[in-house]
């Protein structure tokens, strides 16, 4: 269980700093991470300053650290702990690849975003839209994982 509690207080840190790290940056990484388009992609990123797009650039290798630790928090917590025991086979299966899933859309995300910062960005739509897809699939298995967690514990308490 020391490996689960490592990730998961590595992810915590990596992510409260990344927040804060990123708290200048209006509008925010999430607004871009919602931009299917070629338009709202760039007038969300020109709407940056220069240093502002430098941070969001300096942000994504360590956003890499923290999708592998949240990625492996959740397949540990649900591998190696009792929150998933008394659900059934396919649920615990589930549990244990939702959050690894979602870091594989957030590292895909997180290429595609780093691709089209830059400042020859294409206006073929495929790249926004897959790059908001993975965002959107990234939030609901985060999301689902989460409830999923709430749920067990409830479960496991009543």
């Amino acid at each position: 269980m020391i490996l689960v509690w490592f990730t998961g207080m590595a992810a915590l840190a990596l992510f409260t700093g990344l927040a804060w790290a990123l708290a200048p940056l209006e509008p925010g990484v999430v607004a871009l991470q919602s931009a299917f388009t070629p338009s709202s992609f760039a007038a969300l990123v020109d709407a940056w300053p220069p240093e502002h797009l430098a941070m969001y650039r300096a942000h994504l290798p360590v956003d890499g650290l923290l999708l592998a630790c949240y990625g492996s928090f959740g397949y540990l917590l649900a591998k190696r702990s009792a929150i998933f025991a008394r659900r059934s086979p396919a649920a615990r299966v589930a549990a244990r690849w939702a959050l690894p899933l979602a870091a594989v859309f957030d590292a895909t995300e997180n290429v595609l975003h780093w691709w089209l910062i830059e400042a020859s960005r294409p206006a073929v739509p495929w790249p926004y839209v897959l790059s908001a897809a993975c965002s959107g699939l990234k939030w609901a298995l985060l999301m689902g994982y989460a409830i999923a967690v709430v749920g067990a514990l409830k479960r496991a308490a009543g």
